[in-house]
């Protein structure tokens, strides 16, 4: 007969013999799609505020480069003209600080793998160094 112990539960996997089964209700308020959701990003506080400046500093960009343009007056080539602004002014945003310090998130994993007062450690990714 039936009863608890002939149970597969969600995610079961068989690994010998075969199994006849019945499935009984499947749909998003099983149990298992009630549990599924989807997985949050960690990043650190300097990322973030990173993001929200480069963010921040694109749309000074943008801005910046359209009133030059309207400044210059519209003619046939305005928007050559409003690429050039935005190549002359692309200093503004600082693609460069990122990468410093995702080198600088590397290195320091680096040291904390390689250092000998705490062996057997390992590094699995960069971002354990939160400046």
């Amino acid at each position: 007969g039936l009863n608890l112990q002939n149970t597969l539960w969600a995610s079961t996997v068989l690994t010998m013999g075969t199994a006849t089964v019945l499935v009984t209700y499947t749909g998003a308020d099983t149990k298992s799609q009630l549990n599924m959701r989807d997985p949050r990003t960690k990043a650190g506080k300097i990322d973030e505020e990173i993001s929200i400046m480069s963010i921040f500093l694109f749309f000074v960009l943008m801005a910046l480069s359209v009133i030059l343009v309207v400044m210059n007056g519209f003619h046939d080539d305005w928007y050559i003209v409003l690429m050039r602004f935005i190549l002359l002014l692309s200093y503004i945003i600082p693609i460069s600080l990122r990468v410093n310090l995702d080198l600088a998130k590397a290195y320091y994993s680096w040291l904390i793998a390689n250092d000998d007062k705490i062996p057997e450690t390992v590094a699995r990714n960069l971002f354990l160094i939160h400046i």
